[in-house]
């Protein structure tokens, strides 16, 4: 069961979320404020951090700081009242992961931690390797062949995604909730392009390839 820390001072918001987190199989854990959703983290693991900005003793984004500057790379999903875009670009500046504005949608939440966790265990699988090809999750680099890609984030995750799974084919709604968020507006094209680039870059590795499977979505082979 996956420990989520939920970080607000507002505590019927507070019991909600972790009602909620519950219902849905999580094991929810409450905090007033960041100092004490700190102490709470150095003490047990935890998977994830739901946390509110504006917080007495210690706020969000002050949390958020420490975390980050402990290395401690646990996924981050603000809530709050906050909805400039200031605001969310200081946010994800600092190192968060999901940004939500009050008031929200409570399924939401949830699909959110979901897409979160999962791609925290892509990452802590850390290396994966695959005939002669190193995929490598902390510098996000592909080795193969005596040659080395460093990729954008969402490159290395979507073809982390595919290859891990070979075979399983992904369909485009499942792969843009999982690598851009369920609630993005990103354009379903741009997972086109994305494809692409990864094809062109690794058209002369031998050991895998992105195969398109018609009206559904995609699949990694591994030859």
């Amino acid at each position: 069961m996956f420990n989520i820390l939920v970080a607000e001072d507002d505590k019927d918001l507070r019991d909600l979320f972790c009602s909620v987190l519950r219902e849905s199989g999580y094991h929810a854990i409450p905090a007033e404020n960041g100092e004490e959703a700190l102490r709470i983290s150095d003490s047990i693991q935890i998977d994830l951090i739901i946390t509110d900005i504006m917080m007495p003793k210690m706020d969000g984004l002050e949390l958020i700081r420490a975390l980050r500057e402990n290395r401690d790379n646990t996924p981050v999903l603000i809530i709050t009242a906050r909805s400039s875009a200031n605001d969310m670009r200081e946010g994800f500046r600092i190192g968060t992961d999901d940004y939500m504005v009050k008031p929200i949608n409570v399924n939401e939440m949830v699909w959110r931690v979901e897409a979160l966790l999962r791609r925290s265990q892509l990452v802590s699988q850390r290396k994966t390797v695959i005939g002669s090809t190193e995929l490598d999750c902390d510098s996000l680099s592909i080795h193969s062949g005596g040659q080395t890609w460093i990729l954008p984030q969402k490159e290395f995750f979507l073809l982390y995604k595919l290859l891990t799974s070979p075979g399983r084919i992904f369909t485009r709604r499942q792969i843009m909730d999982d690598i851009w968020g369920p609630d993005s507006d990103a354009d379903p094209h741009t997972l086109e392009v994305h494809i692409s680039r990864l094809r062109e870059r690794f058209r002369d590795v031998p050991d895998f390839e992105i195969v398109t499977v018609r009206g559904l979505g995609y699949k990694g082979v591994l030859r």
